[in-house]
């Protein structure tokens, strides 16, 4: 029976390593929370506007072009973003990135057929732009506290990544409190009395 590698395994384990009230976990859930926000309200303004479909044409909500597609597929999208809030942690931070991906990447591919009949989301230049910014924003928050060449040595994925120095460090810094509070327990030594004149 095959069994997982180092690297895997500690993947696999990083949730451990990351507690739901960590601060970078509450990073993770603020931004899927305020960009799924973003992206529910802007699908349900544009079905408000009754557009067909798949209009080409589409119908300019918040400055953008939108249509019946479009809207649906922006609230769907901004419910799996809050459903990353809820869960937080290593999925909410994974959940930004990967659709980060796809936001930049859906920009190219509507770029590519801006003023075209496959043009089914009636994109135009604004929405491009939209996609691009919405995208690295999305991957900023999802890449926040993981993907750096300096994190600090109190981050969990630092601790992940360099697990040999992280143990040397935490014995170190046992020996150092346990050396404290020997210092504190050591009774104080006999007092010399003054004789009294």
């Amino acid at each position: 029976m095959a069994t997982a590698s180092p690297a895997r395994s500690r993947a696999m384990n990083l949730d451990e390593h990351l507690p739901v009230d960590h601060r970078l976990s509450q990073v993770y859930r603020v931004g899927a929370g305020l960009m799924g926000l973003v992206l529910v309200a802007f699908g349900i303004l544009g079905l408000l506007g009754h557009v067909g479909f798949f209009s080409l044409h589409g119908e300019r909500v918040a400055g953008l072009s939108s249509n019946g597609a479009l809207s649906v597929l922006s609230i769907v999208i901004g419910a799996l973003l809050f459903v990353g809030m809820v869960i937080g942690r290593n999925f909410a931070s994974t959940l930004n990135m990967v659709l980060g991906v796809l936001f930049v990447l859906s920009g190219f591919v509507n770029l590519a057929v801006l003023d075209t009949k496959v043009n089914f989301l009636a994109f135009r230049m604004p929405n491009v732009l939209f996609s691009f910014v919405f995208g690295l924003v999305l991957m900023t928050f999802g890449m926040y506290g993981r993907v750096h060449s300096n994190l600090p040595h109190d981050n969990p994925y630092w601790r992940q990544r360099n697990p040999d120095q992280a143990a040397r460090e935490e014995a170190a810094r046992q020996a150092a409190a346990a050396q404290r509070q020997q210092v504190r327990r050591r009774p104080a030594g006999p007092t010399s009395l003054r004789p009294q004149q």
